[in-house]
């Protein structure tokens, strides 16, 4: 997994969200010729741990999505935790954590992966949830409007060391233009054209969102619960191309 991915596919990373092991696998295996790497999130990690997450990933490009967000200490812990135990290509926390957390899970993930001889995993802040809007922060007592909110915390995130954030499609270009070419930009919200957006409220195409300069998208269901996961995935990464 690069930063510069060359073909269509490897940016598309497809969420399987299952607690199913046997499920898991069979996507995975699947749809590794298919896309960039897997997604696996909170829902698989609770019902199957590490070692369930490795039986899974194997080879396969890996983004462990857990989105830890606590006091520092506890992140700092989770991060040498998972980075050991699942070495992720692409880890997470929250950047609304705050710069201090933020910091501590960078020097974490630096510290865990030179003590294990393994590739460090880009360290990824979530800005702003794509299930909520402008309504959602204001009931939370957080400053909108969302795309606002992003680029602050996005800002925050690139000043602590992450190495990206995960965004909606909409705040795409406006952090892009904050942050530079080099700051790694994983876009969920992704549905095809006209569909409907299911507990996602700030959408957009894959094409459109590469197009705008996301480095990776993330698709799980339009991909995993297709009649045909591969065809679905390989119509996405056509749309990429086009």
């Amino acid at each position: 997994m690069t930063h510069s991915p060359v073909q269509p596919k490897d940016r598309i990373l497809v969420g399987i969200d299952t607690p199913d092991r046997g499920v898991a696998i069979g996507l995975a295996e699947r749809l590794s010729d298919s896309v960039g790497g897997i997604k696996l999130g909170l829902e698989f990690y609770n019902a199957q741990g590490p070692e369930g997450i490795r039986a899974v990933a194997g080879a396969i490009p890996l983004f462990l999505d857990l989105k830890y967000h606590d006091i520092p200490n506890t992140v700092a812990g989770a991060v040498r935790s998972a980075v050991a135990a699942c070495q992720p290509r692409i880890l997470n926390i929250h950047a609304s954590g705050g710069t201090a957390m933020m910091k501590a899970a960078v020097a974490a993930n630096h510290e865990t992966a030179q003590a294990n001889g393994i590739e460090r995993p880009k360290l990824i802040a979530v800005t702003v949830l794509t299930s909520l809007d402008d309504e959602d922060l204001d009931a939370v007592g957080q400053h909108g409007p969302a795309a606002e909110q992003a680029l602050r915390l996005a800002r925050l995130a690139q000043d602590a060391g992450c190495d990206g954030v995960v965004c909606s499609p909409l705040e795409i270009a406006a952090i892009r233009a904050a942050c530079g070419p080099d700051f790694l930009l994983i876009v969920p919200g992704i549905r095809p054209a006209g569909s409907v957006g299911d507990d996602q409220k700030r959408t957009m195409t894959a094409g459109a969102a590469v197009a705008a300069g996301a480095d990776y998208v993330v698709i799980g269901r339009p991909i995993t619960q297709a009649a045909d996961p591969v065809a679905a995935a390989r119509a996405m990464a056509a749309e990429i191309a086009a």
